[in-house]
């Protein structure tokens, strides 16, 4: 019953929709009743108020009419001036002759009359007063009352009235029509324009009213004509005073005294707003006009801190390729530009290509003037000084996605700090995550020295022009192979690649290398997007491929020079293939305004390069007697596949070695807890089980073990040392570049994190896979933390800089504690290798630094030479660079800049440090030339070599040099001329050893500091010619003596550390020094550049999972080759 009660009655059939919409008048019980709503008062002087102040269009045409009156009584008054007769006005000086120019007048008068009563009562609101004493309503008082008042009085024709004085009624109507104008049109000038503007019609005001009053009162003495008193008011306001043209009578001076006080009032004011305008300006930077974004090309920068070297880095890199010459640069900034900033702006070279605004990338109106829809590119950079990083990040995304929201269409090209935020941009074209690369970089430098020189001078623009003058043998080599770039090109177009459609892709990159001196390190498929390095033989190369190559500069750049070859030429048999350095491919590469002209010798027929015999004095009979020739096809039955998940012969080796100080197996898989989202997976070493967070402790015990320092575990291998200041989940990509499956399990180096902060269980999580993974709590300025974490059986140790230290007070002093601290355990542990991250590329002058080592000076000279000449990498002869020995991860920035121009260069990083891993991609890894691998002679035979037998690809050589001092100099360089002869006459052995170069010397001895090289030393130092004496050698080995003792000294202050500690002293070795070597980096070197001993080669190894059968088993033969094979890849003693 109550569902029928709230049941509502239907409508009668007049209650239609059309009813309801049109009413029904029949209705007489209608109540409703229709309200109209207004915007504003509908009231007649609302109304009025509307149309004439109200709306931007009305009040427009109106105040463009009243300036057009304001203009017309001006112009008249000029004709009528014009066109008095000077007789008449002698007469009678006060009279208007011109009926016909006052009837005209008196009718403009009555309407601006009219208009301005109108407008006044419009904008009245309650202060009558307010309104009569506005200077607009007393001048237009002035101006049409006594025209009015002549209707009703004619009398009063003949009284003189000042109508020159509309001209500042006519500057107040334009003033207010531009308001209107970009109301109307919803855009807006600056305020520099409009002051600008306000400024100039001022200055015309003045001008006009103190010519036209002059001229009318000086009809009564010296009758000057209205061109005279302009003449005299543009002296007079100038503060020139020619003298000529004066003012005769009272009234006219007390005029021109009233006009000067004026204008010593209003321009004053006027030019202070504008100074004012300007250096707000100035510091927002002004716009890139609409114009010049249509025209032009430019790029926009978007960094909220812009510092003087993340700028010049980003210039020189951007402006080093040559199709950039034409792009502006635009960098929108929310901070004051820096006075460093603004000094290398204004230089031409910059002032004419960048432009500075200052904004906010969040904000529309900035990107308006930034025009970043119309941008080729935008370049969105992290604060990487801030103490909190994570901060920094979330405001580069925020960046991002408003560059994304404003111009869709834009590449994006975002830098990000964390890795755990770079899923947020994942929508950007280009991303580089900072702490990815810094640790897998750092990583990979512990088990491939110097990678991180290796990747800086890849992603670095240089012609390889660097050290050419020096006399330094290594210097010039050096110097030359740091212009070698990655570069691509399609197989087709390709001179260089072209030839080998259909071959094999091993086949295709020695041949290349031969040939041309180019390094094929990797391919993309047509119908593939990924990337991949060395995919090995069995990849056949075909006409759409997309090549990637190293070389010193791209192919398009090149100038193809073909040369007969002469045989026999200056007396030497052309027997052998590599007899002669005449008979080898590729002599020189020449580097020459952007364009490099190879010489290309004609290559001997394939069949004979098999022919190559081992040295007799390496012994005819101990190693093959040639090198095998590259197929141009695979051959399946040759190349053995690599099962890396079923290497049983390695574990059942390994296993009795392992008992007792590793404890369990390993197993080959996927990490199952990633710290962040967005990291690659990777096959890795893990443990079969998960290790309980209390074991990772390395110096506490737990209820499964009771190690409590490193000796006590017993490792096999020397230990990995990691100091940071927290565990973030960029640590993560440390440890997985050194588990992976690539790695022969019997070579994986225990890892230790020295944490200033103990991590927490996340990280814990996300590592308690790995084997032999441990983590401190400690500091590297605490030499007990050092001592327990073992560094006395660490073969490398990396320092990573440290958040909280990341910003200072002076910017370049954020380095300082790194830098001491790494000095103190460079004193203390001289033989260990340590690699340090810095935040300023810099401060690494200051590392292993020796204030008295002339060597090291003459370095810091030519580093400064080099840097006047313009290099981009000046700083790359400093001994600890080149040796990869310390590291700056804004060296990187370049990597995201490149990227611009060669899209591919991000993903080729990536995959060469593992932190991608793209199925039948090759790895990087490294083997070392012993006294047994000299017999191969050359870089171009080692090519051959690895092409032929393992389908490897060689990328570069990392080559340690002895600098032997005299035992009497060893911490001291004197480069004296009399000390060089002294060296002369050592014996011929020293001789030899002073007078040989690094690529034409015998491989048993080490290369020396010559004669010439310390002269170039002692010339770069400006240090004193004395010859040397008696009491300077009695001098030097005082030095010496003392320099012993204070060795002896700190090697009793670490054992007395370590007995306190309850550590055993044997193993410290206080002895081993690397100060007289140094190492530097060779990047595809030519094919005939001599191989040294302890050379260390980098290769790319074909995948070996790339192409492993799946429907059959590895026999005990396969197995005992891989184990060949992933022997091969140990650093210290790896046989070719």
């Amino acid at each position: 019953m109550a569902d029928v009660d709230t049941e509502v009655p239907p409508l009668p059939p007049r209650y239609r929709f059309r009813d309801l919409l049109l009413g029904d008048q029949t209705f007489q019980n209608d109540d409703r009743v229709q309200v109209e709503f207004y915007v504003n008062e509908n009231t007649f002087k609302e109304r009025l108020k509307l149309f004439f102040i109200k709306n931007q269009r009305s009040s427009l045409r109106i105040r463009l009419f009243n300036f057009a009156l304001k203009i017309l009584t001006c112009a008249l008054y000029i004709l009528r001036v014009s066109l008095d007769n000077p007789k008449e006005v002698n007469s009678n000086p006060w009279s208007e002759s011109h009926l016909e120019f006052h009837l005209i007048l008196t009718k403009l008068a009555l309407i601006s009359f009219l208009e301005t009563i109108l407008i006044t009562y419009l904008s009245y609101k309650g202060n009558i007063w307010e309104q009569f004493f506005q200077i607009s309503f007393i001048l237009e008082m002035i101006n049409t009352v006594p025209f009015i008042i002549t209707i009703f009085w004619p009398p009063l024709r003949n009284i003189f009235v000042p109508v020159f004085l509309n001209c500042w009624l006519a500057k107040g109507a334009l003033e207010n029509m531009i308001n209107d104008f970009h109301r109307a049109i919803q855009r807006t000038h600056s305020a520099m324009f409009n002051q600008v503007f306000i400024l100039i019609c001022t200055l015309l005001c003045l001008v006009f009213t103190g010519a036209c009053g002059i001229q009318h009162l000086e009809r009564a003495g010296k009758n000057l004509s209205l061109f005279d008193s302009f003449y005299f008011c543009i002296v007079t306001f100038s503060t020139v005073g020619y003298g000529d043209v004066t003012p005769q009578i009272w009234p006219s001076q007390l005029l021109v005294v009233i006009l000067i006080c004026v204008a010593l009032v209003v321009l004053p004011l006027q030019f202070e707003e504008l100074a004012y305008l300007w250096m707000e300006s100035q510091k927002l930077g002004g716009n890139y006009s609409r114009h010049r974004a249509q025209t032009e090309k430019h790029v926009v920068l978007c960094v909220s801190s812009l510092k003087i070297d993340l700028l010049m880095d980003f210039l020189n890199e951007f402006y080093a390729h040559p199709r950039l010459q034409d792009y502006y640069v635009v960098i929108l900034c929310p901070t004051e530009i820096d006075i460093q900033v603004r000094r290398i702006l204004q230089i031409p070279l910059w002032s004419q290509r960048v432009i500075y605004l200052q904004g906010s990338a969040l904000k529309d109106q900035d990107l308006m003037r930034a025009k970043m829809d119309d941008a080729e590119a935008c370049f969105i950079l992290s604060s990487r000084n801030e103490v909190d990083r994570t901060a920094a990040d979330h405001q580069t995304i925020l960046r991002a996605w408003a560059a994304k929201d404003f111009a869709p269409n834009c590449p994006l090209y975002v830098q990000i700090l964390k890795p755990e935020n770079k899923f947020h941009v994942k929508f950007a074209d280009h991303v580089v995550c900072e702490e990815e690369f810094k640790y897998a970089m750092l990583a990979l430098n512990c088990v491939c020295p110097a990678t991180s020189t290796l990747v800086t001078l890849l992603v670095h623009t240089s012609r390889g022009q660097e050290g050419q003058l020096s006399p330094e043998q290594w210097q010039r080599m050096y110097g030359r192979c740091s212009g070698n770039e990655v570069y691509h090109i399609r197989l087709a177009d390709s001179k260089f690649f072209g030839e080998y459609d259909g071959k094999s892709f091993t086949y295709a990159s020695f041949h290349a290398h031969k040939k041309y001196g180019v390094c094929l390190i990797g391919v993309k498929r047509e119908d593939n997007k990924s990337i991949l390095l060395n995919p090995g033989p069995r990849h056949i190369m075909a006409a759409s491929d997309t090549c990637y190559y190293i070389n010193i500069t791209k192919e398009e750049n090149s100038a193809f020079i073909f040369k007969q070859e002469e045989k026999n030429s200056k007396g030497l048999p052309g027997t052998g293939l590599y007899d002669a350095p005449s008979r080898l491919p590729v002599h020189s590469i020449i580097a020459s305004m952007g364009t490099v002209a190879i010489d290309l010798q004609h290559p001997d027929p394939p069949e004979e390069s098999s022919k190559l015999a081992v040295p007799a004095e390496n012994g005819a009979g101990s190693r093959r007697p040639s090198i095998a020739p590259v197929l141009e096809i695979a051959d399946s039955t040759a190349i053995l596949p690599c099962d890396l998940l079923s290497d049983q012969s390695e574990d059942e080796t390994n296993q009795s070695d392992e008992e007792g100080s590793v404890g369990s197996e390993f197993v080959k898989g996927y990490p199952p807890n990633s710290p962040y989202i967005g990291s690659s997976p990777t096959l890795c070493h893990l443990l079969p089980q998960k290790a309980p967070f209390c074991c990772l402790r390395l110096d506490k015990g737990c209820t499964h073990n009771s190690f409590e320092d490193a000796k006590a575990y017993g490792f096999k291998n020397k230990l990995i040392i990691v100091s940071a200041e927290m565990a973030g989940n960029g640590l993560y990509n440390f440890i997985v570049p050194l588990r992976a499956y690539y790695r022969p399990r019997k070579e994986l180096n225990p890892i230790v994190l020295l944490l200033d902060y103990p991590p927490d269980n996340h990280f814990l999580e996300a590592i308690c896979c790995f084997p032999m993974v441990y983590f401190m709590a400690g500091t590297i300025d605490n030499l007990d933390n050092l001592l327990q974490c073992g560094i006395i059986y660490a073969d490398n140790l990396v320092v990573v800089d440290k958040e909280s230290t990341m910003s200072a007070e002076e910017d370049y002093m954020a380095d300082a504690k790194t830098i001491v601290n790494v000095q103190t355990m460079f004193r203390l542990f001289p033989s260990l290798s340590i690699i340090t991250e810095l935040t300023h590329p810099s401060n690494m002058r200051f590392m292993q630094f020796r204030a008295k080592d002339c060597y090291s000076l003459a370095l810091s000279k030519l580093e400064k030479i080099e840097r006047d000449k313009g290099s981009n990498l000046a700083f790359m002869f400093r001994l600890p660079f080149a040796a990869g020995r310390v590291f700056s991860i804004s060296m990187l920035d370049t990597l995201l800049y490149q990227s611009f121009v060669k899209d591919f260069v991000i993903a080729i990083m990536r995959l060469l440090l593992g932190l991608d891993t793209t199925p039948g991609s090759g790895y990087l890894c490294v083997m070392k030339i012993t006294e047994e691998d000299l017999w191969i002679r050359t870089y171009g035979r080692l090519f051959q070599k690895f092409c032929s037998s393992s389908a490897e690809i060689p990328i570069g050589i990392y080559r340690t040099e002895s600098h032997i001092r005299p035992h009497s100099q060893r911490s001291q360089v004197s480069v004296n001329v009399d000390q060089g002869e002294e060296l002369r006459e050592r014996g011929d052995s020293w001789k030899k050893k002073a007078q040989r170069n690094s690529t034409t010397s015998d491989q048993s001895d080490h290369p020396l500091l010559r004669k010439k090289s310390m002269q170039w030393a002692r010339r770069l130092s400006r240090k004193s010619n004395k010859p040397g004496s008696r009491a300077e050698r009695i001098s030097q080995q005082r030095h010496n003596l003392y320099r012993r003792s204070e060795r002896q000294e700190l090697s009793e202050l670490v054992k007395n550390r370590m007995k306190h500690l309850g550590l055993p002293t044997v193993g410290y070795d206080e002895m081993n020094d690397h100060q007289n070597t140094l190492s530097y980096v060779l990047i595809n070197p030519p094919p005939d550049t001599m191989l040294e001993l302890n050379d260390i080669v980098y290769i790319i190894r074909p995948d070996p999972l790339a192409h492993m059968p799946e429907d059959s088993q590895v026999g005990p033969a396969h197995s005992t080759r891989n184990q060949q094979d992933f022997g091969a890849e140990t650093r210290d003693e790896t046989h070719l």
